[in-house]
């Protein structure tokens, strides 16, 4: 039977425990989660009729500074999902080296069944239940699949009525509410960073080099364009309604105007329409899952045809997947390095919201850089050290610094 979610994080785990040589007492700690909160929320609708929905938060662990992690609104989100996006932000957190630990959250909600002030009122509910155990200290949520700078804006302006003004409760919030520069872009980005760096590590460059990216949302259209602007020749792209395929490389940004102007990139003029399945086997350099968890399983893992998967989303490889591509000589470039730019964005904007600065976009996107190259590097040097994959090696340089952080500080 396949691992889920959270039994598929652990099983990477396993693997950095195994190498390191970690001993029982430290994979306990490490795994368990420090917190988990399910709510009930339930909201007036604007026919005066009640919704009734489940919110979660799990705080998983902060011995390297306070919970970090997004709020997603989606019908599938669960205990199980969460548990497993909350110990990917540790790891993430702590392979990109900034002072967070890992923590998630959502709400189990179709957003598109809602009206606008019936998502306002759903997320400020959802801030009144978990208000006692977050803060700019505390637990520090952001923007996740369906949440926006929006619904930011609002979780803030909620805390803040109860706390006080506290715009380091939450990243990710519009400019005009203390956000960031350069955060809209940041995962896409840091995407951008991590599949230079892992190319120049082969000898190759961006420009020429094909991508087919599934999800053209904030982390895919930003990814593509960039991509784009560098030279590299985007091949297919697709989204909820569909995708579009052009082997000379799509115009990336007329693709995205023409899905600004109809909400989908189907039927995009010039272009061959494809299934979000077929993307998946697209021939090309670089294979970029940037919309749902496990779309790459045992199913399908031996029909891709690409030599890289970056990704892009998190968890989009099942352990079945990931034996499978290791097989065939596919490199996993994995989410939690390749789409830790948001966190890292995250923290920046942290930072300016606590010592009450306003950093330049350029100050933000070079010391995004710098944190992602560095981090390369140290997964780098643990894949020689350990000749293992660099999904592995990512866990390993994530797992050395928590457990010497949790030893520092104590355990009992």
């Amino acid at each position: 039977m396949p691992l889920n979610a959270y039994q598929t994080t652990n099983h990477y785990l396993e693997r950095a425990f195994e190498l390191l040589a970690l001993p029982e007492r430290f994979r306990t700690a490490l795994i368990t989660p420090s917190r988990e909160i399910r709510v009930e929320l339930i909201i007036e609708l604007d026919d005066g009729s009640l919704g009734h929905y489940i919110g979660y938060r799990v705080q998983h662990d902060d011995s390297r500074g306070p919970f970090k992690g997004g709020l997603r609104y989606h019908p599938d989100v669960d205990l199980d999902e969460v548990r497993s996006l909350a110990s990917l932000m540790t790891w993430k957190t702590a392979v990109v080296d900034v002072p967070f630990g890992g923590a998630k959250g959502g709400i189990q909600v179709d957003p598109r069944q809602l009206t606008r002030r019936e998502l306002e009122r759903l997320t400020r509910r959802f801030v009144e239940q978990i208000s006692p155990v977050i803060g700019p200290d505390t637990d520090i949520p952001a923007p996740d699949m369906n949440t926006n700078a929006q619904v930011m804006g609002w979780f803030f302006d909620e805390y803040s009525r109860r706390r006080g003004f506290s715009p380091a409760v939450v990243t990710g919030k519009p400019l005009e509410l203390h956000g960031s520069l350069g955060r809209d872009a940041a995962t896409g980005r840091g995407c951008l960073f991590a599949a230079r760096e892992v190319l120049a590590a082969a000898g190759k460059k961006l420009e020429g080099t094909s991508f087919a990216i599934q999800g053209f949302g904030n982390v895919g259209s930003w990814l593509a364009r960039l991509l784009h602007e560098r030279g590299a020749r985007v091949v297919a792209v697709s989204d909820l309604k569909g995708g579009v395929f052009k082997g000379d490389g799509l115009d990336v940004p007329a693709l995205f105007q023409h899905a600004r102007a109809t909400g989908s990139v189907s039927e995009f003029p010039g272009a061959e329409a494809l299934s979000n399945q077929e993307l998946l086997k697209v021939e090309c350099d670089v294979l970029v899952p940037a919309a749902l968890g496990h779309v790459l399983h045992e199913g399908n893992a031996r029909e891709i045809r690409a030599r890289y998967v970056l990704e892009a989303a998190n968890g989009p490889t099942t352990a079945e997947a990931d034996q499978i591509f290791s097989e065939r000589g596919i490199m996993c470039i994995p989410d939690i390095w390749a789409n830790a730019g948001g966190v890292t964005v995250s923290y920046f904007e942290w930072t300016q919201n606590t010592q009450k600065l306003k950093w330049s976009e350029d100050l933000v996107n070079d010391s995004l850089e710098k944190h992602m190259v560095d981090a390369h590097r140290a997964i780098a040097a643990c894949m020689d050290e350990y000749k293992c994959s660099m999904r592995t090696a990512a866990f390993v340089v994530g797992v050395r610094r928590v457990k010497e952080a949790t030893e520092l500080r104590g355990i009992g």
